[in-house]
């Protein structure tokens, strides 16, 4: 089993690819980062269903963590080992739910936000936007200081997300971040394995 040295999830966003959204999931999990997001929020629980069982199945042959999103019920059923989730959905959890993942993230906005996700039993979490990104247009991003109050305040891994590139990737990681959440740059790069070089520690 490869364990990844990349401290880099990978979120997805299948409409931004330049060719076949499969094709390109091969490319990143080949190059190990620390993780998928299946985070494709326009599918239906069945549409959702069957594109998690595919990135499943190329995410286990390379030994790449997939973090199903949102979809409690579809991940429990795929025997997903790990989901990541927005807070609202995070808090109507039952233990029960919870027992089946090793690993359960949250989307996290504030400091609040953080050691709520923490103390609804997360294993990490993910902190942002820090930097302006085309996602959220118009929107300032919250910035090192508020990535900084959060990594401060909780036991967990905190991932940053939002902006992040090349050139302010070593700011995330002096901060306190474990790492960062990549979209639009690993959903569009022709070879992920030096994409992720490019952000290396």
């Amino acid at each position: 089993m490869i364990i990844s040295m990349s401290d880099i999830l990978c979120i997805t966003n299948r409409s931004l690819c330049n060719q076949d959204f499969y094709q390109q999931i091969e490319l990143i999990v080949k190059a190990h980062p620390a993780g998928i997001v299946l985070r494709e929020k326009d599918l239906s629980e069945t549409e959702y269903r069957d594109l998690a069982q595919k990135v499943m199945k190329i995410c286990k042959v390379h030994a790449v963590p997939c973090m199903l999103h949102s979809f409690v019920n579809i991940a429990i059923e795929l025997q997903a080992d790990a989901i990541h989730l927005p807070l609202p959905i995070l808090r109507d959890m039952t233990k029960e739910q919870k027992s089946y993942f090793t690993k359960i993230g949250a989307s996290c906005h504030s400091v609040a936000d953080a050691l709520e996700a923490q103390t609804l039993g997360c294993t990490y979490i993910t902190a942002g936007h820090i930097f302006a990104t085309d996602c959220k247009k118009g929107l300032p991003g919250r910035g090192i200081d508020f990535l900084q109050s959060v990594c401060q305040s909780v036991s967990i891994p905190v991932y940053a997300i939002g902006g992040i590139n090349g050139q302010n990737i070593a700011a995330i990681r002096h901060a306190g971040a474990d790492g960062a959440c990549i979209m639009s740059g690993l959903m569009q790069c022709e070879n992920p394995q030096a994409y992720l070089h490019t952000l290396s520690k």
